[in-house]
C-alpha cells in the first residue's frame, strides 16, 4: 500500500475519534493545549495500536485463506464504513463531558479504535508493512483529535456527522478498492 493509500485509511479510522474530540472540546470552558494533547494522545496510541494487534492476529490465518484475504478486506471495511454511516445518519445523540480521566478516556480509546483493530487484520493479508502503518495511523489520528477538541470547543456539534460519514465513505471505498485490484480489474 502507498503511503497515500495508508494516509487515507488513517483519515478514515480517526473520524470516529475527531467525533468524540468534538464532544470533548464542545464541553470544555477553558481548551489547554495540554487537555486537547491528552484527548490527541489517547486516540493517536490506541489507533496506532490496536491495527498492530489485528496484523499479528491476522498473520497467523494468512497462510490458510490467502485465495480469499481480498474478500476479506473488502467485507470488514464495508462493515466497519457502513457503521460509521449508520451512525452519522442516526438520531442518537452522544453524551458529552469534559472528564480526561484514565478511566474515561481508555474506554473511549478503546471503543473509537475497535475498528482500527479489524482494519489491522486486513493489513495483514495484504502484506501492509504494519510498522508505518499503524504510525501513519496513529500520528493522523493525534492530529484529528487535537484538532477535533479545538473545533468542538469553538463550533460545537456541527461537523461531528459529517465527520463519521466521510470516515465511512472512505473505508467503503478502500475496500472496494481491494477487491478490484485483486480481481485484475484496476
Amino acid at each position: 500500500m502507498s503511503f497515500f493509500e495508508l494516509l487515507t485509511i488513517g483519515v478514515g479510522l480517526a473520524m470516529d475519534a475527531f467525533a468524540v474530540s468534538v464532544c470533548k472540546g464542545l464541553s470544555m470552558k477553558k481548551l489547554t493545549i495540554s487537555k486537547a494533547g491528552i484527548v490527541g494522545l489517547y486516540f493517536g496510541a490506541f489507533q496506532a495500536l490496536m491495527p498492530m494487534i489485528g496484523y499479528f492476529l491476522g498473520v497467523g490465518f494468512k497462510d490458510s485463506i490467502t485465495a480469499i484475504d481480498h474478500w476479506i478486506a473488502f467485507v470488514l471495511l464495508g462493515l466497519i464504513g457502513g457503521n460509521m454511516i449508520k451512525e452519522a445518519l442516526g438520531d442518537e445523540e452522544e453524551c458529552c463531558d469534559d472528564d480526561l480521566s484514565f478511566k474515561t478516556m481508555l474506554m473511549l480509546a478503546i471503543a473509537t479504535s475497535i475498528d482500527a483493530l479489524a482494519v489491522g487484520v486486513t493489513f495483514a493479508f495484504l502484506n501492509v508493512n504494519i510498522y508505518l502503518a499503524a504510525s501513519i495511523i496513529g500520528i493522523t489520528t493525534f492530529v484529528i483529535s487535537v484538532c477535533g477538541v479545538k473545533i468542538g470547543n469553538v463550533f460545537g456539534l456541527k461537523y461531528k456527522s459529517k465527520a463519521e460519514l466521510v470516515g465511512g465513505v472512505i473505508l467503503i471505498l478502500m475496500g472496494v478498492k481491494i477487491l478490484l485490484e485483486h480481481l485484475s480489474i484496476i
